[in-house]
């Protein structure tokens, strides 16, 4: 799979619809966002499986302000539509691929929620 774009509307569906969401946040000026697009497409197409979405800061401005955004690129994965991974900076390629892999195996269900024992 390739990347994809994203916007404000579709971004809670994108991440609540799919298993494993990594987002990119991006801006065209951002020097170091050029320089990770091409490792966030060639482990977009390692891993199928994951949904690779991009979001142009510039373009949705409410929605990286929404997601306090303060520096770029800033990369965020979600499993489950749960929020694992926040952080901002440009990943060397092994380490991308090492975040992949553990949230991967990750098992989100295994996690215990605020209300749970409420629930039980």
């Amino acid at each position: 799979m390739t990347t994809q774009d994203i916007t404000a509307a579709q971004f809670n569906d994108t991440i609540n619809d799919n298993d494993m969401v990594l987002v990119d946040f991006w801006a065209s000026w951002c020097g170091p966002c050029r320089a990770f697009a091409p490792t966030f497409k060639a482990s977009s197409e390692k891993h199928p499986d994951v949904v690779f979405a991009k979001v142009d800061t510039e373009a949705e401005q409410e929605l990286a302000a929404a997601a306090q955004i303060r520096s770029i690129p800033t990369l965020m994965a979600f499993k489950k539509g749960k929020l694992l991974f926040n952080q901002a900076g440009a990943l060397p390629p092994a380490a991308l691929e090492d975040l992949i892999e553990q949230l991967k195996a990750f098992d989100v269900d295994a996690v215990a929620q605020p209300g749970d024992a409420e629930q039980a």
